[in-house]
Formats: C-alpha cells, structure tokens, sequence
C-alpha cells in the first residue's frame, strides 16, 4: 500500500541541542527542515507547511434561578498573532511527483512579526506556536506533522519605570463586637519594581501595632492570570513565593529591614496581549485577630533581561540612596569615608565577615540576602566621588587678577 511507503515524517527546528529546542523572540527568523523517509518510490501531490501562534481563552459560568442551573454561558475569543503559508514541494505539472525510496529534506524559513506575546498554558487560555507540516498523496489519506516551538518575549527591567522605588501606606482600625481595639498601621518599601526569575526582592516595611492583640505580618509574591472575552473577565491567582513574620505584641513595633523573599523560575508578565494578562504584585499584610486582615499591594514586573549592576548606577544612584536613608540603612557620612582595608573586607571565615556588615542577614535560614542585592547595598556604604570639571573650584589666591573698583 502507498500509506506504508512513509516510513518517518516529523518537523525539526534548527538550533536545537541535545533534546533541547530553541526558544525564538520577535523578529526572529525560524528556520528548520521537514524530513521524509520513503521506502520505496512514492508518489507526492505536495508538501505545504503552516506555522501559526494564537492567543485562545475559554471559560463558563452557570446561572442559576432557585435550585436549579437556568443555563450555561459560555465565553471564548482568540487572537492570531502568527500565521505563515508556504509550499515545500509542488509538480509543475500540478499533478504528481515521484520521489524516490531514501531520505528527503525540505528547507523552510520564515520572519516572526517584531512583537509578540510568551508562549503561556493557563486554566482558561494559552499561547501557543506551532509548525505543521502536510503531505499530500493521490488515493491516501494525507499524513501530517507538527512541531511546537517556545516564544519569549524580552522584558527589560533595566527602564526608569521599572527602576522606580515602589511604596504605601495603609491603616486599620481592630474592631471586636464593635469595640474599637486600636489602630494597627502598615508601610511597606521595595527598591524597584522590575525583578528576574532567582532574584531576591529585599522587602522593607514597619508594623505598628497600637491594638491590645498581637498581630502576624506576613508577604506573598502573588500572580494573578486575567481572561477576557465578550467585554466579560475571568481572574485565577495563585502564590508563588512567601514569607512569614514574627508576630507583634500589643502596642509593639516591628521593622523589616530588608527581609529577604527569593522568586521561583515563573513566567515572566503578559502585559500587551488583547485577550489575557499576566500580573503579578507584592503583597504585604498583617493578619489580625477578630477583624478582616490589613493588605498592602505593590505591583511587580517579571521580567526577562536582568538588572546591569553597572549600566543603570548612574542613573538610579540618587534614588537608590534616599532609598536606604528612608528606611534607616545608616546615613551617607558628611565627609568622604576612607577605603576599607583588605582584611575589613576579606575575612578568614564567613562568619567573620558577616559580624564586620553593618546590615547583618536575616535569621531565616532559607531566606538570605546573597549574591547582587547584597553587593549593591555594600556599594553605596560609601559616598561617591565628585563629578568631573574642566574648571578647579577652589582657585589659588596667588592666580587670582585683582578686582577693578571703579569697574
């Protein structure tokens, strides 16, 4: 039979590595083969190959009226953000071909639009690109491949916007059987608001807590997965990363000075797509007995490119600095300090330098302040030098023309 011919026929992408598929971006060029094992003499009517993303959402929401379900409103929509059409092999007679038994190779190469949305699975939608390949044959049915491939788009957390401190403020009144407990008050601090997968977000924030309970503050990286479809929206959240505080005593007031919460390898936000969103926040709260919990959101990007230590010092440097005076990281000395030694700084054990740092670690074993954030609070330990001028502003008197009085 002419369908038992074929003995192999998949899609393969260029650039992959041991098992180890390539991951493409906007604007780049996808490239690869689709190969065919006859064996023996075939005949072909053509080979065409479709590459396409989409945007899809699908969820439904029941009605009810009384006891019973009224109906079922089911909502769906979905963007296309790739599709590309070509034809690998066609007679020129538009009839059929007969290839021979063996190996056959057939190139394809295509551009991806300059932007595009990440490939993303979720519980009411997904992004998805994919390849498919189809083999057109006279008399049999025809045979197909596909190959799905990853899209990341870039996210540069190295902008103004996402460099910028984020911050706020909120109070709340305990209340028990509408008696007034006292006033509990939460301000929380992060340094910007752009993080990568692996960084740690150095969480600064001061409880209050002027009831007559103890109070529990805890932090949470919240992502929260938006659907639209028909002007309606569908929201799933979930935590990703968290924390806990100690609890805080009856008028007593706790400080964080940088509490250490690492993020997981999450996708990064889905910011620009018509039909789902991928957000995420920082949300510090403080759980209060007998009343509903004090909650605090800062908004957060996840973003892809990380933080350059050294390209964006220049520009951030005063507000990195008015940052950790805030919240009572020590003061920039009035005059230049001097270089530390080499053995202030080098120590012979890591519990010697540790005890040298003037921001000690926190005691929470699995949450430490290590690798950039630490380096770059060790960094502005010390006033910066003076900018560059052509001109010296503290002339010698020797040099100095002596002022005209009737001029």
């Amino acid at each position: 039979m002419l369908f038992d011919k074929v003995k192999a026929f998949s899609v393969q992408l260029d650039g992959a590595t041991a098992g180890v598929e390539p991951v493409f971006s906007g604007g780049q060029a996808v490239a690869g083969r689709v190969l065919l094992e006859l064996a023996s003499a075939a005949r072909v009517g053509a080979l065409r190959l479709r590459a396409r993303g989409r945007a899809h959402v699908h969820w439904t929401e029941s009605r009810s009226a009384g006891s019973s379900t009224a109906y079922t409103q089911s909502y769906s929509e979905r963007v296309e953000v790739v599709s590309h059409r070509a034809t690998l092999l066609a007679p020129d007679t538009g009839e059929t071909t007969t290839l021979p038994p063996g190996r056959h190779e057939f190139l394809f190469s295509f551009q991806l639009p300059p932007t595009l949305v990440t490939s993303f699975e979720g519980k009411h939608g997904s992004v998805r690109y994919c390849i498919k390949a189809t083999l057109h044959r006279p008399w049999v049915p025809a045979r197909r491949a596909r190959k799905v491939f990853t899209v990341i788009e870039p996210v540069d957390i190295n902008t103004p916007a996402l460099l910028a401190p984020q911050a706020g403020a909120r109070e709340k009144v305990a209340r028990s059987w509408y008696c007034n407990r006292g006033l509990v008050s939460l301000s929380a601090k992060i340094d910007r608001k752009g993080y990568t997968p692996g960084e740690v977000i150095p969480v600064f924030a001061e409880i209050d807590n002027g009831s007559t309970r103890p109070v529990l503050p805890r932090a949470a990286v919240v992502q929260t997965q938006t659907f639209m479809a028909r002007g309606a929206r569908k929201q799933k959240r979930a935590v990703v990363a968290s924390l806990a505080g100690e609890p805080v005593g009856p008028g007593q007031r706790a400080l964080w000075q940088g509490r250490a919460l690492r993020i997981p390898p999450v996708g990064p936000s889905i910011l620009h797509c018509r039909v789902l969103h991928v957000d995420y926040a920082l949300k510090v709260c403080v759980d209060i007995p007998g009343t509903s919990k004090l909650l605090l959101e800062l908004p957060l990007v996840i973003g892809t490119i990380p933080l350059h230590p050294f390209g964006s010092r220049s520009s951030s440097v005063g507000s990195h600095a008015s940052f950790l005076l805030d919240w009572r990281l020590g003061a920039l000395p009035e005059r230049p300090e001097a270089p530390p030694e080499y053995s202030e700084v080098v120590a012979d054990t890591e519990e010697a330098a540790l005890g040298q740092s003037p921001f000690p670690l926190p005691q929470d074993p699995d949450m430490s302040l290590e690798g950039p954030f630490f380096t770059y609070i060790q960094e502005f330990r010390y006033r910066p030098p003076p900018l560059y001028s052509e001109e010296d502003p503290n002339p010698p008197l020797g040099d100095m023309r002596p002022r005209c009085m009737t001029c």
